[in-house]
């Protein structure tokens, strides 16, 4: 069996007992029309009607946001047919509309069998309803058409979602809202065109077929704006998959993030990647894999707004998600796409990565960045699976590519999207590791330090907070004075970073960072090292971790000035700070303030 035809035959349980009750009411109407008297008035007006009806269907209303065509205006002539003459006459025009614009445009017949079928039990519906209302009062009147107006929709609504959520297995009665919420206004609308038809009707049949042709003319306009609209859907769309492209995804990622900042609500991000695709395409070609990619997109489809980044990646946006709905949808994505049947290939696996606005980060390039991170763990920890950012965990991949980076600079792209990561989390204002990294340099290099240990200074000013990643956030930001064994738990950051970093064989980087809160007089921690016993690396990082302190917004209050920092450290030298180490930060700042910069102490800031 085809799996169109497969598709077919899982929709029967809703289609069946819709067909079969639309076919008894278009019968029945059929019977009831034929068995009744009508005059050429009547007749005529249903024509005109049928006619309009017609021509409105073809030209369907946009409606921004909807996942179909749009919506017809064939709705105000077919309720306006059953408000004026009864249900049955209604049930005829209704029925037919459907019916023969899809065999026009060659649709299955299950799709033209259940839309022109559902269609009779909504007309049919709104028929018998208003039929108890009677008399001809500008009140009744309006009622009626009130009362048939949203009889007919919610009936509509409630025929086609059933359908829509058994053939794509979504919620039912998250499509009803969803679709509700988009096309309750238009159709109101339009409702209001029924009320004018059918009193102009009532007044003079001649006079109401004379707004057909207004109505037409905005169906027609319409047709215009659904072309500029249908074009600005296909440059959002990716053509394979039919998910909205890379820069789609960037719009509306930019939309959402927004909205959630200002209404307080969360936001989540998941990135999906299918393990091992290169493989795929290797072994069994590019068609294969283009049929990988379009059916990992239709499983995405069913768990949020899904994109196609490029190549193997996808992403979904999850508003309104806290980190166990994210993780529980992002684990059903995962679910659903390894229990895929692709023959001779096998299993095709992915993996996710979750990460928060704005519990993980606020700003876009952040959210993306960490939400990478949350991926690049799940392809380590054995792929196939999904997981939610973790500061004190995802962050170790992005020391796996410190560690394994090839080149300097390579080196020290990581060690900066490592230092941000800290900074973001940490009470100092900007880009707190970045400027300790940046003097620690020019330090070392007055001091007279290598090429390669300059290198290595700039890594550890920029990881020399690194611990913090595994300390809670409310401790870092805690605004009051910290307890005891709150500021014991702070000191742990040293050797927590330390022990991230020691494996890596990136020299003598853990050590400094492990010693970098040691005192000159051997009153510091965690060892209670004293004079040279501590490594200088960690004494420059020491001083320059002070000075940027005092000169920043965050845990000393308001900053210092540069002059009062400087005189501050020149204090405690031979006490907290190595002097010679103090020297070199006098020496550096007055050198800053010199008309002219040393250029070969500027090359090696560049290093």
């Amino acid at each position: 069996m085809s799996k169109s035809a497969a598709a077919s035959r899982s929709l029967y349980p809703v289609v069946a007992p819709v067909c079969a009750a639309g076919l008894a009411a278009v019968v029945a109407a059929t019977v009831t029309f034929a068995t009744a008297t009508h005059g050429a008035t009547v007749l005529s007006g249903l024509a005109a009607f049928l006619a309009a009806s017609l021509l409105a269907d073809r030209f369907p209303v946009p409606v921004d946001d909807l996942d179909a065509n749009g919506v017809s205006l064939a709705f105000v002539f077919g309720l306006s047919a059953i408000v004026l003459f009864g249900w049955a006459a209604g049930v005829l025009v209704v029925t037919a509309t459907p019916a023969v614009m899809q065999l026009l445009d060659r649709r299955p017949p299950i799709r033209i069998a259940y839309n022109s079928f559902a269609f009779a039990l909504t007309a049919a519906s709104a028929g018998l309803v208003i039929a108890p209302i009677g008399g001809g009062s500008p009140a009744i009147t309006a009622a009626r058409v009130v009362v048939a107006t949203y009889v007919c929709y919610l009936v509509n609504v409630l025929l086609i979602t059933a359908v829509v959520a058994r053939a794509t297995r979504h919620s039912w009665p998250g499509l009803i809202a969803s679709s509700i919420r988009k096309t309750i206004l238009p159709f109101t609308l339009m409702g209001s065109a029924v009320l004018t038809l059918v009193v102009l009707w009532q007044r003079a049949p001649l006079l109401s077929l004379a707004l057909v042709g207004p109505l037409l003319a905005i169906q027609l306009y319409q047709r215009a704006l659904l072309r500029a609209l249908r074009a600005v859907r296909l440059a959002q769309t990716d053509p394979l998959t039919g998910l909205g492209n890379h820069r789609h995804f960037h719009e509306r990622l930019a939309r959402e993030l927004e909205h959630a900042l200002r209404c307080g609500r969360p936001l989540a991000l998941c990135l999906v990647d299918i393990d091992d695709f290169k493989r795929v395409n290797d072994r069994f070609g590019h068609p294969a894999g283009d049929r990988v990619l379009s059916q990992v997109a239709t499983r995405l489809r069913q768990s949020g707004e899904a994109f196609r980044l490029g190549g193997d990646e996808f992403a979904v946006l999850l508003p309104g998600f806290e980190a166990g709905g994210a993780l529980t949808a992002a684990s059903s994505i995962v679910e659903r796409i390894s229990r895929l049947d692709f023959g001779q290939m096998g299993a095709v696996t992915v993996s996710a990565g979750i990460a928060l606005a704005p519990q993980h980060a606020r700003e876009r390039d952040e959210l993306l960045r960490l939400v990478d991170s949350a991926l690049y763990r799940a392809k380590e920890e054995g792929k196939n699976r999904a997981d939610v950012y973790r500061p004190d965990v995802v962050e170790l991949a992005e020391l796996k590519r410190l560690a394994g980076a090839q080149d300097r600079a390579a080196r020290l792209r990581a060690a900066v999207s490592l230092a941000s990561a800290v900074d973001a989390r940490d009470v100092y204002g900007g880009n707190h590791s970045q400027r300790v990294a940046e003097l620690a340099v020019r330090l070392a290099a007055r001091i007279g330090l290598s090429g390669e240990e300059l290198e290595l200074t700039q890594l550890a000013g920029s990881l020399h907070d690194l611990g913090k990643l595994a300390l809670p956030e409310n401790l870092l930001r805690k605004p009051a004075p910290l307890t005891e064994p709150e500021l014991t738990v702070l000191k742990e950051h040293a050797s927590l970073g330390s022990r991230m970093l020691e494996s890596l064989g990136i020299g003598s980087v853990a050590e400094w960072v492990l010693h970098h809160h040691e005192r000159w007089d051997g009153t510091g921690y965690p060892d209670g090292l004293a004079g040279t016993e501590i490594p200088l690396g960690a004494r420059i990082l020491f001083v320059a971790d002070a000075f940027d302190a005092m000169t920043s917004d965050g845990l000393y209050g308001k900053p210092c000035s540069a002059d009062d920092a400087l005189s501050e450290v020149v204090l405690c030298a031979g006490t907290q700070f190595d002097p010679s180490v103090v020297e070199a930060l006098a020496a550096e700042l007055d050198q800053a303030t010199a008309p002219q910069a040393d250029p070969q102490l500027e090359q090696a800031v560049a290093v």
